[in-house]
C-alpha cells in the first residue's frame, strides 16, 4: 500500500508541476521576540520553458527599536529584471515614508505609488516585463 500512495503521490505532484526535479529553494526563519512567530516557504519552478521569475522576501529586522517582519512575493511577468527591482527597492521605499510609524497604511501605498513611478521612470533600461507584488509587515509581532 505504502509503494502505491508514494507512486501516486508522485504522479499528482508531476501533474502540477511540484516534480521533485524542477528547481525548488525553500526557507525559513524565526521572530527574535516571540518564540510563537515563525515563517517558511517553498517555491517551486513550474512547467514553463523559462527561467524562474518569481521571489520570495522574508527576514526580521531590528528598525528603529522594533522588530519588523517584512514578507513578500514578486511573481514577474516576461522578465526577472521588475521582482528583482522590486526585491531590492520596495521596503526600502515603504520603511523611508515618514509616516511609516504612524500611518503604516497610507505610507505603505505612498511607498508602492513611488516604486511604480520609479519603475515606469526607468522603462527602457528595465525593459519588458512587470510583477505582481503581495506584502506583509508584521509589526513587533503584534500588528500585521
Amino acid at each position: 500500500m505504502a509503494c502505491f500512495s508514494s507512486s501516486l503521490q508522485q504522479k499528482v505532484q508531476e501533474k502540477v508541476g511540484l516534480n521533485p526535479s524542477h528547481n525548488a529553494e525553500s526557507g525559513k526563519g524565526k521572530s527574535k521576540m516571540s518564540k510563537n512567530i515563525t515563517h517558511g516557504y517553498h517555491l517551486v519552478k513550474g512547467k514553463a520553458n523559462h527561467p524562474m521569475e518569481d521571489y520570495v522576501f522574508a527576514e526580521f529586522k531590528q528598525v528603529n527599536g522594533s522588530e519588523l517582519g517584512l514578507f513578500a512575493i514578486f511573481d514577474g511577468h516576461l522578465s526577472h529584471v521588475i521582482p528583482e527591482y522590486l526585491k531590492a527597492n520596495l521596503f526600502n521605499n515603504i520603511l523611508n515614508e515618514p509616516d511609516f510609524w504612524s500611518e503604516p497604511e497610507n505610507a505603505i501605498r505612498k511607498a508602492y505609488r513611488l516604486t511604480d513611478t520609479n519603475i515606469l521612470e526607468q522603462g527602457i533600461d528595465l525593459g519588458k516585463g512587470g510583477s505582481t507584488a503581495v506584502t506583509a509587515i508584521l509589526i513587533n509581532c503584534q500588528k500585521l
